[in-house]
């Protein structure tokens, strides 16, 4: 089972910056589609931002412009630069695989990293 450590939350105003990370156990992440997921309170977790294996990128339409999903496979370790940020951004953020086809399940969630954004 993959281990999924977040870091790089915190309290920011609106117009900031945030890098979260995730390092991963296992590299079986190398050859996996990750993503970063949040979840508001009250709401569904939902997909922002994924990247392949090889780095191709596609990110949710809230989050486009602002967000950049990057990923280092030697360190099996997920990135996510957050610039520009609103105060609707405020959420739990958590990393995980993204289901697809071929494994449609997540590995076990990590406790996430809060992020809050002040208007």
């Amino acid at each position: 089972q993959v281990q999924l450590v977040e870091s790089g939350g915190g309290l920011v105003q609106a117009g900031g910056s945030l890098r979260l990370s995730c390092a991963a156990s296992g590299s079986i992440f190398r050859s996996t589609v990750m993503g970063w997921y949040r979840q508001a309170p009250g709401k569904q977790r939902e997909l922002v931002a994924s990247a392949t294996s090889g780095s191709i990128t596609n990110y949710g339409d809230t989050v486009k412009g602002r967000f950049t999903i990057s990923r280092d496979n030697s360190k099996n370790t997920l990135y996510l630069q957050m610039n520009s940020l609103k105060p609707n951004d405020t959420a739990i953020y958590y990393c995980n695989r993204v289901p697809s086809t071929t494994g449609n399940f997540w590995w076990a969630w990590g406790q996430g990293t809060q992020v809050t954004v002040s208007s």
